[in-house]
């Protein structure tokens, strides 16, 4: 069996298999990346539609944007990428978009300001998941065509009102403002789709990496776009694997048939401190763990026992022990390194105030599910709350499955108590605000997956004035404040527990360079990375 054959029939990999039973196996392909990395959450391709992490990694990849974030240069914020250039008319309202010439899709055809405008129209119209980050500045399927159009062969965009400028690109950078090729996708319409189911399992981008293959909990395989407009990538090939356990991607990785390992829990960590051939890289993610406490349940809405669960987290327990050096405490909606973002952490495990609290709310005894990824981290930190909330009477069941499986059940409102990740889907402020505390129709109806908030069926009340107020303030001390503001209210009434931020540990063989998760802003970026 020859690398590359090894390489793609074992993405499943197991600790079941030793490494007597296949011998030493070589070092991965001096131009081939091999990521092990779980990637059970990628339920679709399609970027109007994609809305989670590992799904955002391979978009990143795929679809260039109008503007993108530098994989090398993340604190430079946006840079122009199909767009080359840009104008903000007198009003504030309009920005007149140039796009850079000699640029292709994958296809062959070229990327025109049509395509830009069909992908954001597109995204609007088909109104899945993530496009509240468009209809957020007035957009609906209805006026869409109109404030999303092409004049003189430009693309011009129109807001409902002045936004400031920074806070329009940045949403932009958004997995739902990839770029897709309006003729590849229309000629694979079914039944007025727009192209939505061809584009769940497969890709129209321009972006360095065009999709081989995706094969769901299994792997992902790109190989380079050659007539990238930024120039080929040295790895012709990319490989994501997806290895659940943190011991198995520890094996792959010493073994030299990983090059990465994304998801190694602090134990592993430390087993490689002595192997000179793996280096690991730290990055302090945007990615929030929490806990969502279902407003339609009787008890669970009741803001002392909301309230008591967050004195009911073992916070220095858990950061200390199994996520050491993987997470740091963090209990407010804006991560570290955002505009605005605070670093108030008011609480801290206590048993008798929590009591009082229950006792308070007349709550005595009380049986809750809890829904959770089938992530180690995840069941751990749902074992350690299985115990504090036990101590108070409260009986927690933990229910476990795939991370498509668990999001359905919380996005459908069916969980008692979610535990989960959020990670921010653009670099400013708003990108947080606007889901975990804005919900301005809590009705059934509205079906607002989008938002955390409506998933949780909490109706925030005048946070959702404040969230609208601070969007369009262009002051950026009185921007600040007001974020900060709402924090502090958020701590104190929402049905939201956030307790840590992620540090993501990257383990990886010395000869990697340039990988990048994407830190606090984005998605993973391959298309820079040398070996």
């Amino acid at each position: 069996m020859n690398v590359m054959n090894r390489l793609l029939c074992g993405a499943a990999l197991g600790l079941a298999v030793s490494v007597s039973s296949v011998g030493a196996w070589a070092e991965t392909p001096a131009n081939m990346l091999v990521i092990a990395n779980r990637i059970d959450d990628v339920t679709t391709l399609d970027p109007a539609e994609s809305f989670e992490f590992a799904g955002a990694d391979i978009s990143r990849n795929v679809y260039n944007r109008l503007v993108y974030l530098d994989p090398l240069d993340l604190e430079a914020g946006y840079k122009p990428d199909l767009a080359e250039s840009w104008e903000v008319s007198e009003d504030g309202k309009t920005i007149t978009f140039t796009m850079r010439e000699g640029v292709t899709f994958q296809s062959g055809n070229p990327v025109r300001a049509e395509d830009a405008a069909f992908s954001l129209q597109r995204a609007v119209i088909l109104n899945k998941t993530p496009a509240f980050i468009l209809s957020q500045f007035g957009f609906t399927p209805e006026n869409v065509e109109e404030m999303i159009r092409v004049e003189d062969g430009k693309l011009l965009i129109t807001t409902d009102k002045k936004y400031a400028t920074s806070f329009i690109l940045n949403c932009l950078t958004a997995t739902i403002g990839g770029i897709v090729d309006k003729k590849e996708v229309m000629a694979h319409e079914v039944d007025g789709d727009m192209g939505n189911t061809w584009l769940k399992t497969n890709t129209a981008g321009s972006g360095p990496y065009k999709l081989d293959s995706w094969k769901p909990n299994e792997s992902v395989s790109m190989s380079a776009y050659e007539d990238y407009y930024g120039g080929a990538p040295e790895m012709k090939r990319v490989i994501v694997r997806h290895v659940q356990e943190s011991a198995s991607q520890r094996l792959l990785l010493e073994r030299g048939d990983i090059d990465i390992a994304r998801n190694l829990n602090p134990e592993d960590i430390a087993g490689l401190a002595d192997n000179e051939d793996i280096k690991v890289v730290d990055e302090l993610k945007g990615r929030l763990m929490y806990l969502a406490l279902n407003g339609k349940h009787p008890e669970l809405s009741k803001p002392e026992v909301r309230e008591a669960f967050k004195y009911l987290v073992d916070y220095e327990g858990m950061v200390n022990s199994f996520l050491n050096g993987q997470y740091t405490i963090h209990q407010n909606f804006l991560p570290a390194t955002y505009l605005g973002a605070s670093d108030e952490n008011p609480f801290s495990l206590d048993i008798e105030k929590a009591k009082a609290l229950l006792a308070e709310a007349g709550v005595d005894g009380l049986e809750i599910e809890v829904g959770v990824r089938e992530a180690q981290e995840r069941i751990e930190i749902a074992q350690s709350l299985q115990n504090t909330l036990g101590q108070v009477g409260i009986k927690l069941n933990i229910t476990v499955g795939t991370a498509k499986q668990i999001l359905a059940r919380y996005r459908a409102r069916d969980l008692d108590v979610y535990l989960g990740a959020w990670g921010p889907d653009y670099p400013d402020p708003q990108t947080n605000a606007g889901t975990f505390a804005y919900n301005p129709d809590n009705s059934d109806e509205a079906n607002a997956t989008g938002l955390l908030a409506w998933r949780t069926a909490w109706y925030p009340g005048d946070l959702n004035e404040q969230v609208e107020a601070a969007v369009t303030e262009t002051d950026r001390e009185a921007r600040i404040k007001m974020y900060e503001d709402m924090q502090a209210e958020f701590r104190e009434v929402s049905p939201f527990v956030v307790m840590f931020q992620q540090i993501e540990q990257s383990a990886m063989q010395e000869n990697v360079t340039n990988f990048s998760t994407g830190q606090a802003v984005t998605a993973a970026a391959y298309w820079q990375v040398t070996k």
